[in-house]
């Protein structure tokens, strides 16, 4: 079985909601599932599985990172039979898109070689699931979200030098950045999976307001909704 993962094969949903960080997994599973349960807790990445909706559902992190994303999706859709992951989390943006805008990232593009390392796909820009994208536009309509669709940059360095933002708007399309989705689309794709991945704007190159940690914690239920009603349609 998995090297990273200690659970019962039947313990992981066929769906999973994949926030970064351990702490809103526990917000998630706390506040929006009933009976929900422990399932993974190697090395702090604490995993929980419920019902939402009567839906079995399990919320796991990925970490910080595509090389922690890869692993974590790449264990959950080999060794447990996952078929759906939808990546939740935040982004800076590099546009003119406003704290706790949702986007939904349509293409990743990536400055990393993971995708080449992992399975020989040498192009910089993988796209996620068309079938999860079109559920997720629908469930957003019906719950009148505001649903921006787009391009993202999934970065391998949170730190980069000279980052020249603008430049990769205009080469590449894209909102903003964050640092996972690519990974996981790639990964994904490799095993016939299918993954996607909601966006909320945490903070921005344009502008200095930021989500506060306990905001980026506690504060992305439209987000999480959004995540859970698609769950029940997929």
């Amino acid at each position: 079985m998995s090297t990273h993962i200690e659970s019962n094969l039947d313990s992981i949903a066929s769906t999973v909601l994949m926030p970064g960080d351990p702490k809103r997994c526990e917000y998630i599973a706390k506040k929006f599932l009933s009976n929900a349960k422990i399932v993974n807790n190697v090395r702090g990445m604490t995993a929980y599985t419920g019902f939402y909706k009567s839906k079995k559902i399990t919320i796991f992190p990925s970490g910080m990172g595509i090389p922690s994303m890869g692993i974590y999706s790449y264990e959950l859709f080999k060794e447990y039979n996952v078929n759906n992951i939808i990546r939740i989390g935040t982004m800076g943006s590099y546009t003119d898109l406003k704290l706790k805008d949702i986007v939904l990232a349509v293409n990743s593009y990536t400055n990393s070689n993971y995708g080449k390392v992992l399975c020989d796909y040498s192009n910089n820009c993988i796209d996620s699931d068309k079938n999860i994208n079109f559920v997720i536009e629908e469930v957003a309509k019906n719950l009148n979200l505001n649903l921006i669709k787009g391009n993202i940059y999934s970065s391998d360095v949170f730190y980069e030098r000279d980052n020249d933002y603008k430049k990769k708007v205009k080469d590449m399309s894209v909102l903003g950045v964050e640092m996972e989705s690519f990974g996981l689309f790639v990964t994904a794709k490799m095993l016939g999976k299918r993954a996607s991945c909601i966006l909320m704007v945490s903070d921005s190159f344009n502008f200095s307001d930021k989500l506060s940690s306990k905001e980026r914690e506690q504060g992305l239920d439209n987000l999480i909704v959004l995540a859970l009603e698609t769950s029940l349609k997929i």
